[in-house]
């Protein structure tokens, strides 16, 4: 009868294999840095130009109530940010926001061409809607 040799062991290997991860890690980069120019918050709106203090780092992302050049009304946080609503709709998702975050700052970004009184009226809903404080968003003039 015949004998088989005896099976040697194989130790394992104690190294991690890192290069799949380096692949994924780079078409990860290659995603993000062709989608982030795609990405925009809000609309786009010409924006009056003043020197002011920003905002500050530690303060949550404020909601922005927009105005564009032809009055329509804009809200970040609505289901689709890029959808013109009015001043009513735009008044109860905030005050609705509101109620959840009671410390999220407000600010209206008001197209520098839209009339005064637009940007008022915009004032006078959200105080309505119960914001305590509205900001005006502003461009840096050296730019």
């Amino acid at each position: 009868m015949l004998m088989a040799p005896p099976r040697r062991r194989r130790r394992p290997v104690a190294e991690i294999n890192v290069v799949p991860y380096i692949d994924v890690m780079l078409v990860l980069l290659i995603i993000f840095m062709v989608t982030a120019p795609l990405i925009t918050q809000g609309v786009k709106v010409e924006l009056p130009k003043a020197s002011a203090k920003p905002l500050s780092e530690d303060s949550k992302p404020p909601m922005v109530a927009s105005v564009n050049r032809d009055g329509e009304y804009f809200l970040n946080i609505a289901d689709d940010p890029e959808a013109p609503m009015s001043a009513q709709e735009l008044a109860v998702l905030v005050a609705a926001h509101l109620q959840v975050e009671p410390e999220t700052p407000v600010v209206v970004n008001g197209d520098g061409a839209v009339s005064y009184n637009q940007v008022v009226q915009l004032m006078v809903f959200l105080q309505r809607a119960g914001v305590p404080s509205v900001g005006l968003m502003t461009d840096n003039p050296e730019q």
